[in-house]
């Protein structure tokens, strides 16, 4: 049995306000018009991170390993993709909430396959870009609503989406990319 991950239970919100000291992506400067060319980037990058030799070992006990990681961006992708279209067809839609450490033991990341995981975090990916760029200037600013209160705009939403795989692009050590 692998060491447990200690559940991530940070309001990680306050990326949209100054840059992450950990890996140093600035949200409160990314343009997110910019968001589907950084998606696609994106995809590049953890499609390299899962050809890796050591993609399923574990830096330390109770960290995840790139492919962990790999299947958490895929997800997050996949969930935000959910989440913009939400937005884009409702008005202020409250987001169900999404257990990120659930998912990862209940669909066993550590035990997935690296090329399918490269091959559905490439079409999670392309298709929240595509959605991205769908986005017209009248819906950057509608709104969307977290079981916390928070409340975010498709901007905001892009913003906070970006930080998440830059920042495990960090976590993996990989280049972290300068948007």
């Amino acid at each position: 049995m692998r060491d447990a991950i200690t559940p991530d239970e940070k309001n990680w919100t306050w990326v949209l306000e100054r840059q992450c000291e950990e890996c140093g992506f600035d949200a409160s400067t990314f343009d997110p018009v910019r968001t589907a060319a950084a998606l696609r980037d994106q995809v590049r990058r953890w499609t390299s991170v899962l050809e890796r030799e050591d993609v399923r070992a574990r830096p330390r006990p109770g960290v995840w390993s790139p492919l962990e990681y790999s299947c958490h961006v895929r997800d997050v992708f996949r969930k935000f993709d959910e989440r913009l279209k939400l937005m884009l067809e409702t008005v202020d839609p409250a987001f169900e909430n999404w257990d990120q450490d659930a998912t990862a033991i209940e669909d066993r990341y550590e035990m997935q396959n690296p090329e399918s995981v490269a091959q559905e975090l490439n079409e999670a990916g392309l298709s929240l870009a595509t959605h991205f760029e769908s986005v017209n200037q009248d819906q950057w600013m509608r709104r969307g609503f977290r079981s916390d209160g928070s409340v975010f705009t498709v901007g905001s939403i892009a913003k906070y989406l970006m930080h998440d795989p830059v920042h495990h692009l960090c976590d993996v050590g990989a280049d972290v990319p300068q948007y």
